[in-house]
């Protein structure tokens, strides 16, 4: 929740969960989650190919395409495999598929189980995109003994790891010029972002239709469990039988799918607008007290991301002598809790598998705005985390001196 009480009776400021719009704590989503429990039972008794399949999954998948404005969607049980799964179901050996560098776990782990060609272009970078595109169609030209191979454009809507947005429209266009698919990971996005929550597509006011699969998690802005893709009815009815998570687990809980119905049709009903204005209005406010000292704390993320990644810059990081990344993450971890205790906030580093990450981020504090904190809520946590990160700093200053 927004304000989660410890053990020893202290609540603290939560910013480090991705309950952005702070459905966790609507009484309507409690009560139809209450009366499911009740009708339904907790467990769903299998894979949806067998016994798992209820009404309440058939209607999320409803509500997921017509709240997108896609054709379909199918729903999996966990999110993080959702994505992981969907690459693999469609680009198999000697595909190609094209990823950004800045991409998630999950999505770095579905390319690798392709077993496709893989392609990296530098974050965020179109022109390199294009570049790579290029590169990809003089490689392979036309011929009657050559193969015709399935061709992807993989990337994120909100990067998890950066905070920054993907520019979908220029994504399209190259798509369109280059003729390849695109599968867009929106689980960051979904819900938060465009005037309706609707993601990137609503952002960039492109046809939702046009993107080939939009993949994303329900665990973050919708208070529930597992993920969904959504796009065109064959591609989803072909995950039926190919998608391995969808096939090979059980269902999620009739009232986790209850959930998050109930969350996407106060989007919908236009009852989600006022926490949307105050999860933008709280973004600012935070960002405000944040970027103005860039000599302490660096920024990269988006001004509309809720996600924010909160990092020292590397010429404060060589006037304190930090020269190793263990020394760096525990600077960050030191401001994690010199605010928890001072400040009462709760904040998170950054954390990634590091010996599995192909392009490992820099250490960093993810922060993860709510919109049912108030606004001065906000900033007073935004000035206690600028005074944490110039403390960390000093203190390693003097130590470097002596």
């Amino acid at each position: 929740g927004p304000k989660p009480e410890l053990a020893n009776g202290k609540s603290l400021l939560n910013l480090a969960s991705t309950n952005y719009l702070d459905y966790i704590s609507n009484n309507d989503i409690k009560e139809k989650a209450i009366e499911t429990l009740h009708n339904y039972g907790v467990g769903s008794c299998g894979p949806p190919g067998f016994y798992g399949t209820l009404d309440v999954h058939i209607n999320l998948e409803k509500d997921i395409a017509r709240f997108l404005g896609t054709e379909s969607a199918i729903i999996y049980a966990q999110g993080f495999s959702t994505i992981s799964s969907v690459i693999a179901a469609f680009s198999k050996r000697g595909d190609i598929i094209v990823v950004d560098d800045g991409s998630n776990f999950a999505i770095q782990k579905g390319t690798q189980i392709s077993r496709s060609n893989i392609k990296w272009f530098k974050h965020n970078d179109m022109a390199d995109l294009e570049r790579v595109l290029q590169s990809i169609q003089k490689e392979s030209k036309p011929s009657r003994k050559r193969p015709l191979t399935r061709r992807f454009i993989v990337t994120e809507g909100l990067f998890q790891n950066y905070g920054d947005v993907a520019p979908l429209d220029k994504i399209m266009e190259l798509k369109h010029k280059y003729k390849y698919r695109v599968i867009l990971d929106e689980s960051s996005s979904f819900g938060v972002l465009g005037k309706n929550g609707r993601g990137v597509t609503e952002v960039y006011n492109v046809d939702p239709k046009e993107v080939d699969m939009i993949v994303g998690s329900m665990a973050n802005t919708l208070a529930s469990s597992g993920g969904f893709c959504a796009g065109p009815k064959e591609v989803i009815d072909h995950q039926r039988l190919s998608g391995q998570a969808f096939v090979f687990s059980a269902s999620i809980p009739a009232m986790l799918a209850v959930c998050a119905s109930e969350a996407i049709n106060i989007l919908e009903s236009g009852k989600g607008a006022p926490l949307l204005k105050n999860l933008n209005e709280n973004i600012a406010a935070f960002r405000k007290v944040i970027v103005s000292t860039p000599q302490t704390i660096e920024v990269n993320s988006d001004a509309s991301s809720p996600i924010l990644h909160l990092r020292l810059p590397q010429k404060a990081l060589d006037a304190a002598g930090v020269t190793t990344r263990d020394e760096e993450k525990y600077l960050l971890q030191s401001i994690v809790d010199e605010v928890a205790t001072k400040d009462s906030v709760l904040i998170t580093r950054a954390k990634y598998v590091d010996f599995q990450e192909l392009f490992l981020p820099r250490p960093s504090i993810r922060i993860s705005l709510c919109s049912s904190h108030s606004r001065k809520e906000v900033e007073a946590a935004a000035q206690g985390i600028k005074a944490a990160f110039a403390k960390a700093l000093s203190s390693r200053n003097l130590k470097q001196k002596n």
